[in-house]
């Protein structure tokens, strides 16, 4: 037991580090905590009494940080609305579809250009399909970007990926594992997570005013005790119906924005959000062994290249189609193109099978490339857009000094 303490402190001193230099440096924290996680891990050397390598201490960090995940998707739906979801339904469906089509069909024609076999082939695009719900939403919180015309979009997009991700992992699963698949039991696994999903939203917008008298609770104490029950509750239910958990969380919070008590658990659950969202950045870098990743330059960084032209091709063009400017479009594919746990999972499914040995440091090295450079390019979207209107000129602009001498 003494020894767990030692490493989960020796994880939270690691972690305190990179947060202090992100602030220092006034940088975004996420790809800090990210490359702590990676200096250390199974690779790292033991010290005496000191085990860098946090062996001990692997299974309960990592827990912690599924709880980060849970609590960065249930506030970033408390800050948005079932309402404002709703009524962008169709914007939603147009740009979820695009998006997923886009990045799949060109996740297919990179993995057979880079010479996989067919199933591999599936590997990779849906390993460049899943974009990071935590990571994504991290950065957006921490930009204070909940209020941008295009998160709205955005979270439409992240919960129709995880639609397509129910289905595909579904599909994935049966060729790899057992060498087929069941059609029947393929339509049943999604028509179950769909309808949860809509479900849900439908219910709970129904019973805003009893949920209003529930949670009348006078005692911060039990209020935020309740809260989280009904968090954790939600979360682990989804993932029994192949609905990932982090989405069940975002689910409650938009389901939650509609009370009057939204203010209340924003206020609660702030510090809780940002301590444990930290330590699910770090347990994903210690998941990543640097020394296996050398052989997997070259297809990885083809990846990523073809995942940022295909991410803000498709944010323009669903940002467009929805009415949205063109920098709220940039905004929108550029937030969108980190990618994380999902697209590790997807990996560690092929290697369960059987399935090429390369696709394992390809996805680690693709995975933390986009982990560091998505936030750092959401970061500065407003540069990235400018230099892309240079050359597509989707606005012209008018000299500010001009304009003020006016």
């Amino acid at each position: 037991m003494e020894d767990l303490v030692l490493q989960v402190g020796l994880a939270l001193i690691f972690i305190s580090v990179a947060a202090l230099v992100a602030a220092r440096l006034r940088f975004t924290i996420v790809p800090l905590l990210i490359l702590a996680g990676i200096m250390v891990g199974p690779h790292a050397p033991v010290i005496g009494p000191i085990d860098l390598r946090f062996l001990q201490s692997a299974e309960i960090i990592h827990f912690m940080g599924r709880v980060g995940v849970l609590l960065l998707l249930f506030y970033l739906g408390l800050e948005f609305s079932l309402g404002r979801f709703l009524k962008a339904g169709r914007s939603v469906l147009i740009g979820g579809t695009i998006y997923v089509s886009l990045n799949f069909t060109l996740g297919l024609l990179l993995g057979y250009l880079l010479g996989f076999p067919p199933k591999e082939v599936l590997v990779v695009a849906g390993i460049m399909t899943s974009t990071s719900t935590a990571i994504v939403a991290k950065v957006i919180v921490e930009l204070n970007r909940t209020a941008n015309p295009e998160t709205e979009m955005l979270l439409g997009m992240i919960l129709f990926d995880d639609i397509f991700l129910a289905l595909y992992l579904s599909i994935l699963s049966g060729l790899v594992l057992s060498g087929a698949t069941s059609l029947v039991g393929i339509i049943t696994s999604a028509s179950m997570a769909l309808g949860f999903m809509i479900g849900l939203l439908a219910i709970g917008r129904k019973l805003v005013p009893w949920l209003n008298r529930v949670l009348d609770i006078k005692s911060d104490e039990i209020f935020i005790l309740v809260v989280m029950a009904a968090l954790f509750g939600i979360a682990g239910f989804s993932e029994t119906l192949h609905v990932a958990e982090a989405i069940g969380a975002l689910l409650l919070g938009l389901v939650l924005a509609e009370t009057e008590h939204k203010h209340r658990i924003e206020h609660l659950l702030i510090p809780m959000r940002d301590f444990f969202g930290a330590i699910f950045f770090f347990s994903f870098g210690l998941n990543i062994n640097p020394l296996t990743l050398g052989g997997a330059v070259l297809p990885a960084l083809a990846a990523v290249v073809t995942t940022l032209f295909g991410n803000i091709t498709a944010g323009m063009l669903a940002g467009r189609s929805a009415g949205l400017s063109h920098r709220a479009s940039a905004n929108l594919g550029i937030t969108i193109s980190s990618r994380g746990e999902i697209s590790i999972v997807v990996a560690n499914l092929a290697q369960a099978g059987g399935l090429a040995a390369a696709l394992q440091p390809f996805a680690a090295l693709y995975v933390l490339t986009l982990a560091i450079l998505g936030p750092i390019l959401t970061k500065e979207s407003k540069s990235v857009y400018f230099a892309l209107n240079k050359v597509f000129r989707w606005e012209k602009h008018e000299p500010v000094k001009l304009q003020q001498k006016l």
